[in-house]
């Protein structure tokens, strides 16, 4: 039995390392993939002699393997470059961001969770009503709906016309509130529908017959023994979705002018600052590795048939 564990934990990890690997080097190659950076760091009409000389002091005119295996070895040291663009170290730039980005997604998640869990559980406790058929109708327009079209919509109606909220920037909580509401919209559908189907089968399991043969509440089956059974893939689908918002971000960040993450990867990207963009997509890729650890780790404290 252990040796069958350890052999299932060995082969979890391989293929999170795997996965991390395949990210890193498309992440490299799309880099390469992108143009020449000398002509926006020197401007179209440098002479080719200094493009050269450019090309020389970055070690683009080394071959691709001698530049790849640089790469890996500063991911593996810890040392992600320099920015061309703002000439600072890329880990300085991606911590100096991350505050925002993370406040960002913290409010978002929050928000989702919110109202997300209490809209799927009602939804499956009136199954068939018109709660359930509103439920789902909210949970299709979270899905369906851009929310780059969303966030613009939001800063029109609150921001322009009304005056309530600022447009974007950071600052107070008045400029998380629009941007936070944005980014809440795509997972709150998602917690909603998955929470009314997790719910709607454990409502149809016989200790839940049981339960209310005992003279409990209503609340009490519905939260204690119910919600208790079907929240393993609540918990799943809102750790996977912070990491999706994480590394996902550009859209409403870019409405809002939101100074995180996405913005800064935005820019790296219109300037083909790719030591940059290949520091910020390693970043997401050991985020998104490691959230996905910790939904296994969930898994095994909260269910018992796991471990």
């Amino acid at each position: 039995m252990k040796t069958a564990r350890l052999r299932r934990v060995a082969v979890r990890v391989a293929t999170l390392f795997a996965s991390l690997f395949i990210a890193l080097t498309m992440a490299f190659a799309l880099g390469r993939l992108s143009g020449d950076p000398t002509a926006n760091i020197l401007g179209p009409t440098a002479p080719p002699e200094q493009r050269e000389a450019l090309r020389q002091q970055l070690g683009l005119d080394r071959p691709l393997i001698t530049q790849y295996l640089d790469y890996i070895t500063g991911i593996v040291t810890g040392d992600l470059g320099e920015s061309l663009q703002f000439y600072q170290a890329n880990t300085t730039l991606i911590f100096d961001r991350l505050p925002f980005t993370l406040q960002l997604v913290g409010a978002g998640m929050a928000i989702a969770v919110l109202i997300g869990v209490p809209l799927g559980v009602l939804a499956a406790t009136r199954e068939g009503t018109w709660w359930d058929r509103a439920a789902s109708t909210v949970a299709l327009l979270g899905q369906s709906v851009p929310v780059f079209w969303l966030g613009m919509m939001l800063v029109v109606l609150f921001a322009v016309k009304l005056g309530w909220l600022p447009a974007g920037q950071s600052g107070t909580p008045r400029h998380l509130i629009l941007p936070s509401l944005t980014m809440s919209l795509y997972p709150m559908a998602h917690i909603a529908r998955l929470t009314r189907a997790s719910m709607s089968e454990a409502l149809a399991e016989p200790f839940i017959d049981s339960a209310r043969a005992r003279g409990l509440s209503r609340p009490r089956v519905v939260w204690r023994h119910a919600f208790k059974n079907a929240l393993m893939p609540v918990l799943t689908i809102v750790v996977l979705q912070t990491g999706i918002l994480l590394s996902g971000a550009v859209a409403i960040e870019y409405v809002f002018s939101w100074p995180g993450l996405g913005q800064l990867a935005l820019q790296a990207v219109q300037f083909r600052d790719f030591p940059l963009v290949q520091a910020i997509v390693v970043f997401g890729a050991v985020a998104f590795v490691l959230l996905n650890l910790l939904v296994d780790v969930i898994h095994s404290v909260v269910d018992p048939r796991v471990r």
